[in-house]
């Protein structure tokens, strides 16, 4: 996250701030990349502001096919409690990915549509009406809006391979009986 937007960056700075002193430190750590919470997120389909599923229309934030990875709260739990006695996650990144939970806007919204059996009117935020736009709001809403932008924009999340020192966690953990983003969406039908 290096190439973060302004001011949402601070998140991802602080996290380095705190990851150098473990490092300096030698703590023993594991790190979890939760990635999307779905109630953030998936909930609202992507859309600003928003935490319940519109029933009319939808904003695509630009073409609406960059992929983001989308992780019940539940889950995310689940997940992090398993690494505790865990030896394979010692001082390791876990990335919280489960597989059918990569999806870009647009395939959210369709799988909301298949749910609620109505197609929703659509239209379309460019990534500069986008950026204009941040400059109406105070500066901690700026932050959450500059996540929405590295996610929805720039793919940031989905974009790149999992490295030497990380694992995944639905591969390590395949027991996991994860929340489906569809299943998600189904208690808001």
């Amino acid at each position: 996250m290096g190439d973060a937007l302004e001011p949402g960056r601070i998140t991802f700075d602080d996290k380095m701030v705190v990851r150098k002193a473990i490092g300096e430190a030698n703590i023993p750590f594991t790190y979890v990349v939760a990635n999307c919470f779905a109630c953030y997120f998936l909930a609202g389909l992507c859309q600003l502001f928003q935490f319940l599923p519109a029933r009319d229309s939808v904003v695509f934030l630009g073409d609406a096919n960059q992929k983001a990875i989308f992780v019940d709260e539940d889950d995310i739990a689940t997940y992090t409690i398993k690494t505790i006695d865990d030896p394979t996650t010692l001082n390791k990144t876990l990335h919280l990915r489960p597989p059918k939970n990569i999806l870009s806007q647009k395939e959210v919204v369709q799988t909301w549509e298949k749910l609620i059996g109505k197609e929703l009117q659509k239209s379309t935020l460019s990534k500069e009406d986008f950026l204009a736009s941040m400059k109406e709001y105070g500066y901690e809403d700026q932050v959450g809006l500059g996540h929405y932008y590295n996610v929805c924009y720039e793919g940031c999340l989905a974009n790149f391979e999992i490295g030497e020192d990380e694992e995944e966690a639905s591969k390590l953990y395949p027991e996991v009986n994860y929340t489906t983003a569809e299943d998600y969406l189904k208690r808001y039908v």
